[in-house]
This record gives structure tokens, C-alpha cells and sequence, in this order.
């Protein structure tokens, strides 16, 4: 691009711009067809705004701001940006005007001859000094062009930036009023670091400006000191000086640098026009990271944050929310930032522990979060902060903090606790469901600090819940809020899903005290519910105290409102405690049944409730397992039965989905037999099985005819197919090895299935069934057939067009994978088309699915390993491995995401480990053609990149590093500010 002319730079431009010729043509918004010349001319710009802001046409308004995205980085964007700057032009245009300066000078610098500099320059600070009394938007963004403008001449071009703009500014002879400069000037010193901060400025020059930028803060603070401090500075004047500080700080500026800026700030809190700006400007200086080096300065700051005290009480009490919630910020990021910097100065502890309890009260701050109060969430992780410090230190200093705070730690989970208590029925009737969703949320949060304040005091925690539920449960004297009991038991329900409280002397009690309390009301139920299921485990160890709260929850499963903390507390007791519920199981199923037929719960809760089931009849007897299946299914069964012989219809597919996911999810955990490690995935083997056949298997046998007989009705509806093939996927991956006596059948039936409609969870299916079994001598043979016949029916679909089927070419792709990870002599079947199997598996890598193409990739690298060992694929590959190779290129040059570059990456480091000699032959050939497979790359490029590829053999991180730099290439995207997060 030619070097602008000072003409062009700084807006000398003929008036009659619109008669110069066009040198080319850009699509541009309005009458359709309508073509706007190029270079982009002042009155074709204002036409686009006008239709922009003033056009009802939605896409009018959406074409007239592509163009003038475009027109904004255009060159002739130095012709228009001054003459959209005239006086004469409304400030919607004007602002056009000065964003343009901006984007080019931010992003086009180069394109500036150096001896134009100073032309722009005087320029920009001419038309800075005209609105200085006008359009305060269009101020800004001349601020932020001459900010831009400056960060790049500094510190060479421009060495004393900052000190020229103050003195620019405050010169006499200015046609603009006292505080209008001084308005102006702090906006542009409140932009320069605003700027910097997010400027494109290669890394070397942004260490050398931030160098220089801090420098020039001796140019900056003692003014805005002066300003600050001097009584007849107007209020705007000095919001202002405390935005620029606050700006400033965030450059990492010394803090002691910023104490007299920072007690000026403290000052300005009593002022409620500059409270806001205060406080953000004091917590960014607290907040650098560098602060915690300035210990004596950070002390120095401690007196200023006590000294709040009295202005927070009285905003709480005021209830001013906005106040005690910004002198909170200011405590929280003095003690969470510099927390162990203050803990080690020994001498001052006493003012730090005052600080402490500072925050304390912030956190037990009057008021229902977050109705009442947003103040309290602030503080929760600075609870975090101070116990990890303190816990990080030497044990001899380490006991003496611990002397100091845990008195004060105990009195955080009484606060905690008290903050964590529901409000009274009929003020959370009130609530808005936003709220009620954000207090519980917040409850969350105070799960984890206790649950986390829980290291710091271990069992005695425990002990002091316990004692304080006993007296409040036992009390006759006054009686108790159901608010105090539950926020008391959600302490403990905390506290016990994470940490291991099997060795708590205090459980047997609390086991004891539960069916004492009186539940009547829903919060305090689920909480009950909650706490029960939290301590499942320990029920477990202690099986003689089941019997103290299961009637509990069984009582609790006929309550619609506590359908999720009945049914996944019952969830966790049958989980944990199954092999000590025989006594029970008879109860527990016919409870279950009961509320099942009752229709009492939604359908995901109805799911876990046969999940409970499944783990409750593991621990049977096989003969019991039956007895209660049988009990347990037979209206379902008979239902199903009633549904097969229907007109289909939308209800009766809801009904037939919901019966056969409650039959999946049964089978999913009723597993008679014992992993030897749960730790191992789908491949482990078991310990031997009681005699005679798995009940899950004796059901299926059984129901296998009424699926069979659904499915004929049902077959071209995916979500019936899908929880057909649920109840068999869900069987095998439980069952494993047991499920053996169904392979034949179900491969036979899954064969009929897809050869009527092919459906992608049929294959799904397939693809457990060979993961599991075919290795199997015995197995083999059906699942062969099987899968020759999906895979016939799968090329049928290809050859009619299977772009409507991604999630068909998905599966299909990773049942292909699977098959040879786990046995590939599938492939060595005659029957077996592998050279069709190829090329669509080439053609499923140009699918725009994500999920479709990373399936394809992952089938390709698990083929070409295995040229040398099945004469099929290697003869494939010999053939058609060029095919692959050029839509793996045509992927990397632009045709595929980029999020997809790594598994491209992986075939071609395949081809290369597996197949070099052609892989060199092939890839020289391929990047031969001019423009492939991008035009932006030059033929040196693509021969760099063939020869790193072939080079590397071993290290497939390198193969990915060197595709993703390849593919910025092909999308002329390779060193801009796209590739910063690649």
C-alpha cells in the first residue's frame, strides 16, 4: 500500500470529493444491485449512516453496517475521517469520523510515513481542543486516536508524551475555557492506559511503553493530587481525576508512588457524588499485584480502611446498599489481596485481626441475600485466602495464628450459618423466582466455605454443630425456628458430602436426633433428605442405624415436592448400603412401585428411582432379583403390551419412551455380579457370577418378542429406536460378559432394524456389542454379519447422498474405529468392501459437522496403522491414499475449522509413521498446483511445510504445532491478533 500523503493524513482533501473517479467497486447497502464507488468518498459514508441510524429496513440497517465496517479500514478512511469532523455534522456522524481515526492509526500505523507524525499530531490535538466543549462521545474516541497515536511513537518518536499533552493543555492562550481543557485533558490521560491495555503493540514495544508510561506518572499524579486536594475544584473536575487514577494504578504503578493519590481517594468517600469513583480507584490500587511488595505502605492503608467502620454502620443501617457495599469492596481487597503479607508482620497483628473482624461484619451484614443485601458474597473468598495462608506458614507460627483465628473461624460458620437461613414463609412467598435462585446459589457458596473451614477446625466443628442441634431440639424453654434447625443440618450436610466423617463420634447422635425433628415445611425437609443422603456412606459402616431414617425417606417419596431430595437420597442409600437392604427391599419396592404408578414424580426422578431399584436387587438373592422384577415390571409390561397393539400416535410414543427408560435405567445398575476394580473401564473382567442366568438377561429374553413388536410400529421414529436401543446398550455395558446368551438375537434384530430405517443409535449399539464380544470366538460369526450388513446399508446410504444423515456418518465412522481397535479381522471379510468404506470416510472429512469429521479422522488413524497387516487396507491405502491426503490438505487450507487442525494433524502423522514412502511421493505431487490448497501461499511455503512433515516421525506434538502454523498461513491469518488464543 502507497504511503499516505500529508493531504490525506490530515483531512486537506478537495471539497468536491465525491467527482473523483472510482478506482474500484465495493458492495455497498441500499437499492438492491446498487454499487457505491471506491475510493470510499464523505457523502457515500453519509448515506450509509443515514440508512444505518434513521432506516427502519432491519436489513438495510445490518448492510449499511458491513460497508461501513469495511469503509473504516479503507485508505480513503484518512479522505472521509476529517470531513466527517466538521462542525456542520450531528454527532452520530462525527463519532463515525473519529472511530475511523482510531482504527486506522491503531491498526495501520505502518502505513504513516514518519515525517507525517507530527502533522497528525497537531492535528488531532486541534480537533481535541474544538470538542472539548462539544460532543462528549466524539471527545473519547479523538482521546483514544491521540492515546493510540502516542503509545506508538513512544518512547522514541515521542519520549515525553505525557509531560507535552499537560502542558498542551494548560497553555493560556486556548480559545476553550479553564475547565473545559482540564476536562478534556484528564479524559485523554484517562484513555492512555486504557488504551495501552488493550493495544496491539508487538510484546518488546509493550515492555518499552510501559516502561516509558511509567516514567511519565511524575507528569500525571502530581496534578491530579492538586486537583484532587484543592477546594475549588468542581465535583465533575474531581470524578474525573479519580477515573484517571484509577486508570493509572492498573499499570502496575509503585504503591507508594500512589499514597497521597490513594488518602485523597479515602477522603473523597465522604462525598457522595465521588463515592463510586472512589472506591473503584482505591480497590484497583489495592489490587495490583505488585502492591503486596509496599508492606509499609499496605499498613499505612489499614487505619484508612478501620476508619470506615463508623460510615458502614451507618449505611447498614440506613439501609444504603450501595455504600456498605463499596467500603466492603475496599476492606475485602486490602485483606484477600495482601492477606499473607499482613499476617507476617508479627507486630501488627492486633490491626490486622481488627481488619479481620472488619470483614466479619460485612459478612454477617443484616439482611437476606439478595434481597435485603449484596454485600455478604463478596467476602466468602477471602475466607479461603486467609486460611490458606495461615495454614502455609511454619508450625510454630502456624500454631500461634491458629490461636488467633480459630475463635474467629468458629464465629464465621455461627455467621455463615445465620446468613444461610431462609426467610419467614410468607416474605419468601414474596420472592421473585430470580431471587430465590440466587439465594440459592449463594447457599452454595456457603456450602463450600464450610465445607473448606472444616481444615481448619476439623472435628471440633462437627462436635459444635452437634451440641448446638441437640440443645435447640431438646430445649423446652422457647420454641425453635425450622429456619435455625435447617441451616444448622445444611452445616452438616455441607461438611459431609466432601469430607469423610466415618470416624465422627458426633454422626450416631446426629443419626439419632433426626427423626426428632419436626418437619413441616418443604426447605427443611429437603434439607433433612439431603443430609441423610450425605451420610450414606457412614450408614454404610453403620448399617444397625438404617432403620432410624429410611422410613423417613420412604415417607418422604409420596411428597411431590421433595421428588428430588427423596428420590436421590434414596439413590445414594441403595448405592452404598445395598448389601445391608434385604430386610428392607420388599418395603422399598413396594413404597417405589406405589409412587411410580402414582405418577407422583417427573420423569428424570422417576428415572433415578429405577436406578435406586437396580442397585437395591443387585444385593438379592437371583430367585428374590425375580420375584421382584416381576412384581416391579409386570404393569409395564402389560402396559406396553396394551400400547403395541395401538395406532401410533404423540401420546402413546411418550408413554412407550417413558416405559422403556425406566426399563434401561433399572438395568443400567442391576448388576448381581462384582468388578474386580471398578477403575478399569468396559474391558475388565468379573468375579465369578451365581449360577444360573442373569435376571436382566431372563427379563429381556422375556420381553424381547413385545420390543420386537413395538419397534415394527415404531421404527421410523428415532426416539422410540433410540430408547429401544438404550435398554440393550445401557444391559451390555453393565452386564458385560453375562450378556452373552443375548448376542444373537439382538444382533439379528438390530440387523432388521437398520436395514428398514438406518438409524445412528443402532449403530451406537453395534459398536458396544463389538467392543465387548467380538473377540469372542463364539460371538464372533453374528456380530460379523452384523456388521457386514450395517456397513452395506451405510454404503447404500453414501451412494443416495448422506449429507441429511450426519449423525448416521458419525456413528458409522466410529463403529468403523472400533472394529479395528478391537478386532480387525472384520476387515479381512471378502464380503467387505474397504476400498467403498475408504472413500466415504474421505468424503465424511468435508462434512461441515464437527462431531462427523473428528469420528472420520479417528477411524483413518486407526487404519492406517494396519496397511502392513490386513492386505485389504494396505491395498486401499496404496490405491486411493492420495484421495485422503488432498482432502486432509484441502481441510488445513481453509475448507475445515480450525479447531479440527489437531486430528488432521494425526492422519497425516499416520500416513507418515505408517506409509512414508508414498506420503513423500504423494505430498510433493499434491501442493504442486498453483493455489493449493490456498491461494496465500507461496510455492517455497508448501515446500517447507512437505519437508517438516516428512521429516518428523516421532513426535506428533511437533506435527500439530506444524499444521496449525500451516493453516494460518492458507487463511492469511498467520501473525494477527486471531492466532493470540490458537
Amino acid at each position: 500500500m502507497a504511503k499516505a500523503s500529508l493531504d490525506q493524513l490530515v483531512g486537506h482533501v478537495p471539497s468536491e470529493e465525491c467527482s473523483h473517479p472510482p478506482l474500484q467497486y465495493i458492495c455497498a447497502p441500499g437499492l438492491p444491485g446498487k454499487k457505491w464507488p471506491a475510493p470510499v468518498q464523505s457523502c457515500a459514508v453519509l448515506q450509509a449512516l443515514h440508512q444505518l441510524y434513521y432506516d427502519p429496513n432491519i436489513e438495510n440497517k445490518n448492510l449499511a453496517q458491513k460497508w461501513l465496517m469495511q469503509a473504516q479500514v479503507s485508505p480513503q478512511a484518512w479522505h472521509f475521517s476529517w470531513q466527517l469532523l466538521q462542525p456542520d455534522k450531528v454527532p452520530e456522524i462525527q463519532y463515525f469520523g473519529a472511530s475511523a481515526l482510531h482504527i486506522k492509526i491503531s491498526r495501520y500505523w505502518s502505513d504513516i510515513p514518519t515525517d507525517q507524525y507530527e502533522s497528525l499530531k497537531a492535528q488531532l490535538f486541534t480537533q481535541i481542543t474544538r470538542f472539548a466543549s462539544g460532543s462528549k462521545i466524539v471527545l473519547t474516541r479523538l482521546c483514544v486516536a491521540l492515546a493510540s497515536l502516542a503509545l506508538s511513537m513512544m518512547p522514541d518518536a515521542w519520549p515525553c508524551a505525557v509531560a507535552d499533552m499537560v502542558r498542551l493543555f494548560q497553555a493560556e492562550d486556548s480559545p476553550v475555557d479553564g475547565q473545559g481543557r482540564c476536562l478534556a485533558l484528564l479524559e485523554l490521560l484517562t484513555v492512555l492506559p486504557e488504551e495501552f491495555q488493550t493495544s496491539r503493540l508487538p510484546q518488546y514495544r509493550k515492555g518499552l511503553v510501559r516502561t516509558s508510561l511509567a516514567v511519565e506518572c511524575g507528569a500525571v499524579f502530581p496534578l491530579l493530587e492538586q486537583l484532587l486536594q484543592q477546594p475549588s475544584s468542581p465535583s465533575c473536575v474531581r470524578q474525573k481525576v479519580l477515573k484517571c487514577f484509577s486508570s493509572w494504578v492498573q499499570l502496575e504503578v509503585p504503591l507508594q508512588d500512589c499514597e497521597a493519590l490513594i488518602q485523597a481517594a479515602f477522603a473523597a468517600l465522604q462525598d457522595s457524588e465521588l463515592f463510586d469513583s472512589s472506591v473503584e480507584a482505591i480497590v484497583n490500587a489495592i489490587s495490583q499485584p505488585d502492591a503486596q511488595r509496599y508492606v509499609n505502605t499496605l499498613l499505612k492503608l489499614i487505619p484508612l480502611v478501620l476508619g470506615l467502620q463508623e460510615q458502614l454502620r451507618q449505611a447498614v443501617q440506613n439501609g444504603d446498599m450501595e455504600t456498605s457495599h463499596g467500603i466492603c469492596r475496599i476492606a475485602v481487597a486490602l485483606g484477600e489481596n495482601h492477606s499473607r503479607a499482613l499476617l507476617d508482620q508479627v507486630e501488627h497483628w492486633q490491626s490486622f485481626l481488627a481488619l479481620v473482624n472488619m470483614i466479619m461484619f460485612c459478612t454477617g451484614i443484616p439482611g437476606h441475600y439478595p434481597v435485603n443485601e449484596t454485600t455478604s458474597s463478596l467476602t466468602l473468598t477471602f475466607w479461603y485466602t486467609l486460611q490458606d495462608d495461615i495454614l502455609s506458614f511454619e508450625a510454630e507460627k502456624q500454631a500461634v495464628y491458629q490461636q488467633v483465628y480459630r475463635p474467629v473461624y468458629f464465629q464465621l460458620v455461627d455467621v455463615l450459618l445465620h446468613k444461610a437461613q431462609f426467610p419467614s414463609d410468607e416474605e419468601y412467598g414474596f420472592w421473585s423466582s430470580d431471587e430465590k435462585e440466587q439465594f440459592r446459589i449463594y447457599r452454595v457458596d456457603i456450602s463450600d466455605t464450610l465445607m473448606y473451614v472444616y481444615e481448619m477446625l476439623g472435628a471440633e466443628l462437627l462436635s459444635n454443630l452437634y451440641d448446638k442441634l441437640g440443645r435447640l431440639l431438646t430445649s423446652s424453654e422457647e420454641p425453635y425456628s425450622w429456619q435455625h434447625t435447617e441451616a444448622l443440618l445444611y452445616g452438616f450436610q455441607s461438611i459431609a458430602e466432601t469430607i469423610d466423617v466415618n470416624y465422627s463420634d458426633v454422626v450416631p447422635g446426629l443419626i439419632g436426633l433426626i427423626p426428632r425433628i419436626s418437619i413441616s415445611n418443604v426447605q427443611l425437609a429437603d434439607t433433612v433428605m439431603f443430609t441423610i443422603g450425605a451420610l450414606s456412606e457412614w450408614l454404610a459402616d453403620h448399617p444397625v442405624m438404617i432403620n432410624s431414617v429410611l422410613p423417613l425417606v420412604l415417607h418422604a417419596l409420596g411428597n411431590p415436592e421433595l421428588s428430588v431430595s427423596s428420590v436421590s437420597t434414596l439413590k445414594k442409600i441403595c448405592r452404598e448400603c445395598k448389601y445391608d437392604l434385604p430386610p428392607y427391599a420388599a418395603n422399598i419396592v413396594a413404597v417405589s412401585q406405589d409412587v411410580l404408578m402414582k405418577q407422583i414424580h417427573k420423569t428424570s426422578q422417576c428415572m433415578w428411582l429405577m436406578q435406586a431399584l437396580g442397585f437395591l436387587l443387585s444385593a438379592l438373592q437371583v430367585e428374590e432379583i425375580l420375584k421382584n422384577l416381576h412384581s416391579l415390571i409386570s404393569p409395564y409390561i402389560q402396559q406396553l403390551e396394551k400400547l403395541a397393539e395401538e395406532i401410533p400416535n404423540p401420546s402413546n410414543k411418550l408413554a412407550i419412551v417413558h416405559i422403556l427408560g425406566l426399563l434401561s435405567n433399572l438395568f443400567t445398575t442391576l448388576d448381581i455380579s462384582h468388578h474386580e476394580d471398578d477403575h478399569e473401564g468396559p474391558e475388565l473382567r468379573k468375579l465369578p457370577v451365581p449360577q444360573g442366568p442373569n435376571p436382566v438377561v431372563v427379563v429381556l429374553q422375556q420381553v424381547f418378542q413385545l420390543i420386537q413388536k413395538v419397534l415394527s410400529k415404531w421404527l421410523n421414529d428415532a426416539q422410540v429406536v433410540e430408547a429401544v436401543c438404550a435398554i440393550f446398550e445401557k444391559s451390555v455395558k453393565t452386564l458385560l460378559d453375562d450378556f452373552a446368551p443375548m448376542v444373537p438375537q439382538l444382533c439379528e434384530m438390530l440387523g432388521r432394524m437398520y436395514s428398514t430405517i438406518p438409524q445412528a443409535s443402532a449403530l451406537d449399539l453395534t459398536r458396544q456389542l463389538v467392543h465387548i464380544f467380538a473377540h469372542e470366538p463364539a460371538h464372533f460369526p453374528p456380530i460379523e454379519a452384523l456388521f457386514l450388513l450395517v456397513t452395506s446399508v451405510t454404503l447404500t446410504l453414501f451412494q443416495q447422498g448422506p449429507r441429511d444423515h450426519p449423525d448416521i456418518v458419525d456413528s458409522f465412522m466410529q463403529l468403523l474405529a472400533q472394529a479395528l481397535k478391537r478386532k480387525p479381522d472384520l476387515f479381512l471379510c471378502e464380503r467387505l468392501d474397504v476400498k467403498a468404506v475408504f472413500q466415504c470416510a474421505v468424503l465424511a472429512l468435508k462434512f461441515p459437522e464437527a462431531p462427523t469429521v473428528k469420528a472420520s479422522c479417528g477411524f483413518f488413524t486407526e487404519l492406517l496403522p494396519r496397511c502392513g497387516e490386513v492386505e485389504s487396507v494396505g491395498k486401499v491405502v496404496q490405491e486411493d491414499g492420495r484421495m485422503l491426503l488432498i482432502a486432509v490438505l484441502e481441510a488445513i487450507g481453509g475448507q475445515a475449522s480450525r479447531s479440527l487442525m489437531d486430528c488432521f494433524a494425526d492422519i497425516l502423522f499416520a500416513l507418515n509413521k505408517h506409509c512414508f514412502s508414498l506420503l513423500s511421493m504423494w505430498i510433493k505431487e499434491a501442493l504442486q498446483p498453483p493455489g493449493f490448497p490456498s491461494a496465500r501461499l507461496s510455492p517455497e511455503q508448501k515446500d517447507t511445510f512437505s519437508q517438516q512433515i516428512l521429516r518428523e516421525r516421532v513426535n506428533k506434538r511437533r506435527v500439530k504445532e506444524m499444521v496449525k502454523e500451516f493453516t494460518l498461513l492458507c487463511r492469511g491469518l498467520h501473525g494477527t491478533d486471531y492466532t493470540a488464543d490458537y
